[in-house]
């Protein structure tokens, strides 16, 4: 369809120090996919605040077909038939999966309190127009990272949208569940809704996308029919240079082992590991959702106890029970869920940094000493800058910034405690190309200088590209290992989903 049914002109959008949005457009079709592809710090989600009734432009012009609408709230937003599915679900633990899908615009009976009977029905079929096999009356605390981005996809189509916004929505899914989606992708295209995809991943934009626009540094540099264009040629437009190798080149020198672990297990999460980490190396860890690799992880870092196996640091036994035994004994860890678990994001970038290094920043050097800011202050500067991160000033609070600039500030937070070992769980999971080349880039650099590091990922070609070597997890055990230079794909999706094993049984 050639009609454009939402249209936004010369949208303007600035905040303290940084203009995020200059004059840009965007067209949305009816019964079409347009994927809005960019780097962190684009001016990507700005856009979808401007159309969700979060954020007002500043100027520009908002259409939907040739009526000029403007959205002060979102309410606003959901009235004229605007909907976004969220990379990070916002929903309530405490409610059930039917609450946090009818919140706000629950069914009511003839007395206006809400039918919870039907309620409860029409939760269970949107559940299934998913493909989420979920239980309408189960507390969303009880349920995994990819139930609830499934949960926050039906309450999106509750609302009988014109137009979906899709921002980052396969971060937290398996590859079933990918499928699956594409699956209702199609169908709401058919329905005639008018789809805006954000992702990073270029397999999704060119396997559902019928358009594409791309920001750069907050301006529209090039838009299209996706069918016209390649990866290479959205990546020029997206960073503004050929990016040839999205993996820098090394030659590793790995020294000696300095982690050495030995038949760990947890009850329910993992069972038997064992493996050695030398200086130098990076130890690359895969599997598919429930393989129990970031479990493994946590207990490595104090998080949960495992209920059999020993781990020691240079020939030294330790048996961390917290985080900051952890800490001490030269291990920390990045999670998965950088907002959630990785950074307070209410406090400015400084006081995050220095969170897990009081004692330096201390006036005294203890822990119950004054915190001297100036130190705070000397103390980010000089991990932040190496790690290139992009903020109008220190102190800018840690919510505000790109996901890949959020995730720099984990990084840096844990690199100033000066560790032996650092884990980086899903490093560059949601953030665009030029933020994956600099934590890329920045993680050769660690393991050059000798420090230790684990990475786990599920992008295969980060897997293979960055790691010296690869464990394979599947059901909470081992079940492969490889060198680099041995692995391909098809290997590591073979051992990971079980299909060797069972030709062989067969």
């Amino acid at each position: 369809m050639d009609s454009a049914l939402l249209t936004l002109h010369d949208i303007t959008k600035e905040f303290p120090g940084v203009r995020a949005l200059s004059s840009v457009g965007l067209e949305l079709h009816a019964g079409e996919v347009t994927a809005l592809v960019g780097e962190n710090g684009a001016g990507k989600s700005t856009l979808v605040k401007i159309l969700t009734g979060i954020h007002a432009p500043d100027a520009g012009e908002i259409r939907m077909e040739d009526e000029v609408v403007s959205f002060a709230t979102p309410h606003d937003a959901a009235q004229a038939g605007i909907t976004a599915i969220h990379q990070e679900t916002v929903l309530f633990d405490e409610l059930s999966v039917a609450e946090n899908i009818f919140l706000g615009h629950a069914p009511r009976g003839r007395l206006g309190l809400i039918d919870k009977r039907r309620m409860h029905r029409e939760a269970q079929a949107l559940l299934e127009r998913v493909g989420a096999q979920l239980d309408p009356s189960t507390r969303l605390r009880d349920l995994g990272i990819a139930s609830k981005h499934l949960v926050a996809i039906a309450r999106a189509l509750s609302i009988d949208a014109r137009v979906v916004i899709m921002d980052e929505p396969t971060a937290a899914l398996s590859q079933q569940e990918i499928e699956e989606l594409y699956v209702l992708v199609e169908t709401l295209r058919q329905a005639g809704k008018a789809i805006l995809f954000i992702s990073h991943k270029f397999d999704e934009i060119f396997r559902i996308a019928d358009r594409y626009s791309v920001f750069r540094d907050g301006e529209l540099v090039g838009q299209g029919r996706i069918r016209d264009t390649d990866s290479s040629s959205l990546v020029r437009l997206m960073v503004g240079r050929d990016v040839d190798a999205v993996f820098p080149p090394r030659t590793a020198k790995i020294g000696e082992p300095i982690l050495q672990v030995s038949g760990y297990s947890h009850p329910t999460e993992f069972d038997d590991l064992s493996f050695t980490l030398s200086r130098g190396e990076i130890l690359g860890f895969y599997g598919l959702v429930g393989a129990g690799r970031s479990e493994l992880m946590q207990s490595l870092f104090g998080v949960t106890r495992p209920s059999a196996g020993t781990m020691s640091i240079d020939g030294t036994p330790v048996s961390p029970r917290s985080p900051a035994d952890a800490i001490s004994a030269g291990i920390v860890y990045v999670p998965e869920d950088r907002g959630g678990q990785g950074a307070i994001t209410g406090l400015p970038i400084f006081r995050n940094v220095s969170l897990a290094s009081l004692g330096e920043v201390s006036r005294g050097g203890s822990m119950t000493g004054f915190v001297d800011m100036a130190r705070e202050f000397a103390l980010t500067e000089k991990y932040v800058s190496r790690l290139e991160l992009k903020a109008a000033s220190l102190d800018q609070s840690v919510g505000s910034l790109s996901g890949g600039n959020q995730q720099k500030v984990v990084i840096a937070k844990w690199l100033a405690t000066r560790p032996k070992i650092i884990v980086l769980d899903e490093p560059t999971k949601g953030i665009d190309i030029g933020s994956k080349a600099a934590v890329h880039a920045f993680m050769r650099e660690l393991a050059a200088e000798g420090l230790a590091v684990i990475m786990v990922s599920s992008e295969i070609p980060e897997v293979l590209g960055m790691s010296d070597r690869i464990y394979v997890m599947r059901a909470g055990r081992k079940v492969a290992e490889f060198a680099r230079d041995d692995a391909t794909p098809e290997q590591l999706v073979r051992a990971a989903a079980g299909i060797e094993t069972r030709e062989a049984a067969a």
